[in-house]
């Protein structure tokens, strides 16, 4: 695998691992030398492959499939990847989630729960299990959780999404209260657009929009929140927890007035 050998030794998880965000975020993880499960509860047949590229570029990968809406599910693969890895696990990216568009007063009680069950509840149980194979090691560990600027920036039609992501930042920055005395850092990123396929032509004036808003000019790609991802698990990060770090491109500078 290419890299700098950032992750050397780590064993990540790696939840959501199917999408394209999660599958460049675990690509990423295994080009620094990471061992990586990578987690799915539909997309099978696309973490599969991923894994499949990982290991013919010479790294270590395992696929659990899971639904994270359900806690014994969320301890289950924790507790599997930590038994893949030897008993460690150093990295955790809580990146599963979902994005259904709903209008707020005709949205149910079951459609808000079906959103923040699967982008909050499984960022806490998934947390709470990794934590305690993390506290048990040495050196701890590291949680990333996948939040978005959304968290800060609400979208019409994103009101229980917006709201879980919000929580999340705000789980990562209490988590990083209590388990840092454990040895382990807390942190959330917060991506912008990501390019996905088909995505300029479904939202075509979206795209635009938000290519003349950031400064960088572009969409993000799954790699630049892969790559910060890798510098929150990384030694490089060894004094920072309890921060969210936005990844947009710059679109979060720009004025609103």
């Amino acid at each position: 695998m290419s890299g700098r050998g950032l992750l050397e030794g780590q064993v990540a998880l790696v939840t959501g691992a199917g999408g394209g965000i999660g599958c460049g975020i675990a690509t990423r993880f295994a080009q620094e030398g990471a061992a990586v499960v990578l987690h799915c509860r539909t997309a099978v047949a696309a973490a599969r492959e991923a894994a499949s590229r990982i290991r013919d570029s010479g790294g270590r990968a395992l696929v659990l499939r899971a639904d994270l809406t359900d806690e014994d599910e969320c301890r289950r693969v924790v507790a599997e990847a930590a038994e893949w890895g030897d008993g460690r696990l150093t990295a955790l990216v809580n990146n599963a989630g979902v994005q259904p568009t709903r209008e707020l007063p005709g949205m149910t009680v079951a459609e808000w729960r079906a959103v923040v069950d699967t982008n909050l509840s499984s960022v806490f149980a998934c947390t709470q299990a990794a934590a305690e194979v993390m506290r048990q090691q040495d050196g701890g560990g590291s949680v990333t959780h996948i939040a978005s600027i959304e968290a800060s920036r609400p979208a019409p039609l994103h009101a229980h999404y917006s709201a879980s992501k919000a929580a999340v930042v705000m789980h990562a920055r209490s988590a990083a209260l209590e388990y840092g005395p454990f040895g382990i850092r807390v942190n959330t990123v917060s991506p912008g657009l990501i390019h996905r396929e088909g995505l300029e032509e479904a939202w075509p004036e979206g795209v635009r929009r938000w290519e003349r808003a950031a400064p960088a000019g572009r969409l993000g790609r799954a790699e630049d929140v892969g790559d910060a991802c890798v510098f929150l698990a990384s030694g490089l990060a060894s004094w920072v927890t309890g921060h969210d770090l936005v990844v947009d491109g710059g679109v979060s500078a720009r004025p609103t007035w």
